[in-house]
């Protein structure tokens, strides 16, 4: 039935290197008026089937096209300019290299996905089940760098915008030293 539909996420885990992590970081910190976002590039490794963890090697800067100060999202042109950087990076390294997720920033707030984040995350799973999404807490009132890995799960819910309810999983992530800049 409908509810057999809605594709689990896959994801077990993440990783991200220490370099992207700060591209990340000091993007997020550029501004506190409003969210900033990019791409996640890296490889997907296989646990099992359904079962996989997300290596975040480099990340893509984006300009916001939105400059309503909270919503973020990525168009299909950004998308596919980032999946030609990860194929050159692919060809230039000789390492599996794809688009596998996103990130953007909370200034001010919780680190927390909102219904939107979870929602926007949902629709980027049924493209990709393993795709991850990161979000940098930055200039709370606590100081210092949050960060939350997230996926979606939904349920169909006639109640909700698009049919489903969604709702946050959280993966867990570790950050890992050296190699793989950008």
């Amino acid at each position: 039935g409908p509810a057999g539909a809605m594709q689990a996420p896959e994801l077990r885990a993440a990783t991200i290197t220490r370099n992207a992590f700060l591209c990340c970081t000091s993007h997020a910190l550029t501004t506190e008026k409003q969210e900033i976002m990019g791409l996640l590039l890296g490889r997907l490794e296989e646990l099992g089937p359904g079962a996989k963890v997300a290596h975040v090697e480099h990340v893509i800067v984006m300009v916001r096209k939105d400059r309503r100060k909270d919503r973020v999202e990525v168009s299909y042109e950004s998308l596919a300019k980032a999946s030609g950087m990860a194929d050159k990076l692919q060809s230039a390294t000789g390492r599996e290299c794809r688009v596998i997720g996103w990130y953007h920033s909370h200034p001010h707030i919780t680190v927390l996905p909102s219904h939107v984040d979870v929602r926007t995350q949902g629709q980027y799973q049924f493209m990709d089940r393993a795709w991850l999404g990161l979000i940098f807490s930055v200039f709370s009132s606590r100081g210092g760098v949050g960060v939350c890995a997230f996926q979606a799960v939904g349920r169909p819910n006639a109640a909700y915008p698009d049919g489903t309810e969604w709702a946050r999983q959280e993966v867990p992530l570790r950050i890992r030293g050296g190699g793989g800049g950008g």
